[in-house]
């Protein structure tokens, strides 16, 4: 077909709609193998009563999110269900009117048990001599199904793709045997990288069971700290009532001497300028969020103040390498190094000053970072449990020589860059196995 700059020719049987957006992103480019999806999808629709859900032990959708994972609802959630309910099958292809255009479409495989829905997701069977369910889902899941997708949904604040739409959509189908190969291929990739992940969760968990085992700290089960009729606390310890916070500062062995980390330097915290000032965060200085602590050495935030907004304000400038936890949020008990100077908001605590003399920075870091789970149980507070100044400032951390610190924190950079390795691997093994899914079907 002759191409114009200004003219869009659209073959009549693609022409379902007045709609430009349906027709802007059309290709001109024809896929092989090309077919219409109701040439091999079959719709079903089979209502199913509550009483036969219950009897079975079916449950129902809660969701499919983003990468195309069902989430399915309590059993005991049945009952109060409202709405019809359908059948899915096993062997059935379902996708979310809503969300289809980000990849919500779900393969019920073969043998597995059975799942209610809404109208909200259509469902359909189809001929296992022609289809590979596996690779049907893989293929309307990828970037290039999604754009045409997005293309036919209709409304205005909640878009859906209508069933008619979805069914009229083209795709290309190679035959059967090299559908399955392709699959293979895709799958040999994503297991392989899966294994690495696993791999590297596996060596995170050493890190901490090599640095408790080097400090001589015996760690206690949940099930040993429990105790039957009464425990008594010292009156200087008990800083606020809470089990959880009582049980999780019991003492704990160890080999070497415990320093308060107020013994090893100053701490303080951050605050935030005032967001009415909008010139305030139009500067240069590093302005760092609990969100922002991950673990991780921070050499760029992404909002920024002035000097003004630190003088108007109790943010305050700390110098690199100075330490930071998050206090309260989604990230408590979380740690960050600063690669850069720079200031904070209220929720982090900062360690600065740090005295090298006695420890060094690293195996400070490297300790914190493994008492995440118990930081947090020492947070209080009903609405949004916090820690404080105090808290932090009392925490104990046993402090071995110098010699065996600077051990602790090589042995610990090697796991992690092996750790880092492994993620890498799983990293460019999944994008690999998806663009080689896409250059093989749309090439």
């Amino acid at each position: 077909m002759k191409t114009y700059k200004k003219l869009k020719f659209v073959e009549l049987r693609e022409l379902g709609f007045w709609d430009t957006k349906r027709y802007l992103n059309i290709s001109d480019k024809k896929f092989k193998n090309n077919i219409t999806l109701s040439d091999v999808l079959i719709p079903y629709k089979k209502k199913i009563s509550k009483r036969e859900m219950i009897e079975k032990k079916y449950a129902i959708i809660s969701k499919i999110n983003f990468g195309g994972e069902l989430f399915l609802r309590d059993l005991n959630d049945i009952e109060n269900y409202k709405g019809d309910i359908y059948l899915v099958p096993d062997n059935s292809i379902i996708y979310s009117k809503i969300n289809v255009k980000h990849g919500c479409i779900f393969y019920n495989d073969k043998g597995n048990t059975p799942f209610g829905v809404s109208s909200e997701y259509p469902i359909f069977t189809f001929d296992n001599t022609i289809v590979s369910g596996k690779f049907l889902q893989k293929l309307l899941r990828t970037q290039e199904f999604k754009k045409l997708l997005d293309t036919k949904a209709t409304g205005i604040s909640k878009a859906r793709v209508k069933q008619a739409d979805f069914l009229a959509t083209r795709v290309p189908l190679p035959p059967l045997s090299e559908q399955e190969t392709i699959v293979k291929n895709y799958y040999d990739k994503i297991t392989q990288a899966t294994t690495y992940e696993q791999q590297a969760e596996t060596l995170e968990k050493n890190i901490e069971t090599y640095l408790f085992e080097s400090l001589g700290i015996e760690q206690k089960t949940e099930q040993k700290t429990k105790k039957k009729g009464l425990q008594f606390v010292e009156f200087g310890n008990l800083e606020k009532w809470g089990i959880d916070f009582i049980l999780s500062t019991e003492n704990i062995k160890h080999l070497f001497t415990m320093y308060k980390i107020s013994d090893l330097c100053k701490i303080s915290s951050g605050g935030t300028p005032s967001r009415g000032r909008k010139e305030y965060f139009e500067g240069s200085i590093p302005w760092i969020k609990t969100g922002e602590l991950n673990d991780t050495i921070i050499y760029d935030t992404e909002e920024k103040i002035t000097e003004e907004a630190i003088k108007n304000s109790s943010a305050k400038l700390y110098k690199k390498d100075s330490l930071v936890i998050a206090m309260y949020g989604a990230t408590i008990g979380k740690t960050a190094k600063l690669g850069i100077e720079a200031t904070t908001n209220q929720a982090c605590a900062v360690l600065f000053d740090i005295n090298t003399n006695l420890i060094e920075i690293d195996f400070l870091w490297e300790y914190l970072q493994s008492q995440t789970k118990r930081l947090k149980k020492m947070a209080y507070g009903s609405a949004q449990p916090n820690l404080n100044a105090k808290i932090i400032s009392n925490y104990n951390i046993p402090i071995p020589p110098k010699e065996t610190q600077q051990a602790i924190i090589t042995q610990i950079d090697t796991y992690k860059n092996e750790i880092k390795i492994l993620r890498e691997r799983a990293t460019l093994l999944k994008q690999q196995a998806e663009q080689e899914f896409e250059q093989t079907i749309f090439s």
